[in-house]
């Protein structure tokens, strides 16, 4: 029986991941923060990197310190490591980023996600970079859809971070962790580092709203993220700071090219984007198998 250890289990990507690959009948090991995660790595197949600091804390000094961790584990297991990259990478060039798309960070963060995964290109183990965009996760587990764009949806309120027509690409957690498991069950047939783009679903707040509207029943407005807020409190709160330094990131149109990420999942399906939407609603405005409001028109 393959053997996958979790690296950050109680978290959006770890928590999924755990669920995805017991689904599939693996051994699945979750990694306790603090102990010798060599120790832990030995005898599994796959590690799953969903460590992460906590709101952007201190990244300059805790990202490469669980890189050369997580690097140390693979190396003494011979275990692959597959790793949710982000899109900090790529800058704020607009387009259909890709694995080819240059690579031109336009923040501190980018940069340390650019150093981070050339580490382990350099160091050779078996790595899979799956990048994704914005994370949606059914379980509201601090991901942008709950935290910032439906904050506020039981006042009937969309907040926008950036333009309400520029496409930005998402990524449904359980969706990200199928396709991890997918491209773990091909490891040996993969490259000694593939970065591979994880399509997900790209959609506007536009879209989003009019979806929603025929979801709730009712009109939605749009009212703008607080941005100056997190400016005057940079200075004294570090994620303020750290929130502030992407905000170029929600106006600059993209999503992911989905080539390389169907010519090796042909089979993959991903879940319906309404259903992506809905799960960001709150439990009791929408239950399972029923919309409040359904039938509703923006037309209306």
């Amino acid at each position: 029986m393959p053997t996958v250890l979790i690296l950050g289990a109680n978290g959006k990507i770890g928590s999924h991941s755990a669920i995805a690959f017991a689904d599939a009948g693996w051994s699945v090991r979750r990694y306790v923060r603090g102990t010798d995660m060599t120790a832990a790595a030995l005898g599994c197949d796959v590690l799953i990197n969903g460590l992460n600091p906590p709101a952007y804390h201190d990244w300059d000094r805790i990202v490469p310190a669980i890189t050369k961790q997580v690097i140390a584990a693979a190396q003494a297991s011979g275990a692959t490591v597959i790793i949710p990259g982000n899109l900090y990478n790529f800058g704020d060039q607009a387009g259909v980023w890709s694995e080819n798309t240059p690579q031109r960070p336009a923040a501190r963060k980018g940069q340390i996600r650019v150093e981070m995964e050339e580490a382990y290109r350099a160091a050779g183990v078996r790595t899979v970079i799956l990048r994704a965009g914005n994370f949606i996760d059914p379980n509201h587990n601090e991901d942008v859809m709950s935290s910032v764009l439906l904050r506020n949806i039981k006042r009937g309120v969309i907040t926008l971070p950036g333009d309400a027509s520029v496409m930005q690409a998402y990524a449904y957690v359980p969706d990200w962790a199928r396709a991890a498991l997918m491209l773990a069950e091909k490891r040996d047939s993969l490259a000694t580092f593939e970065d591979v783009p994880f399509p997900g679903h790209a959609f506007t707040a536009e879209d989003l709203r009019h979806a929603l509207e025929g979801i709730m029943g009712q009109h939605l407005k749009f009212k703008r993220f607080p941005w100056w807020a997190m400016a005057l409190l940079s200075p004294v709160w570090e994620l303020a700071q750290e929130l502030s330094e992407m905000r170029y990131l929600y106006n600059t149109a993209h999503r992911l090219c989905s080539k390389k990420f169907d010519a090796l999942l042909p089979d993959f399906r991903p879940t319906e984007t309404l259903t992506v939407m809905r799960s960001g609603l709150p439990k009791d405005i929408v239950t399972e198998g029923h919309s409040v409001g359904a039938g509703y028109s923006a037309a209306q």
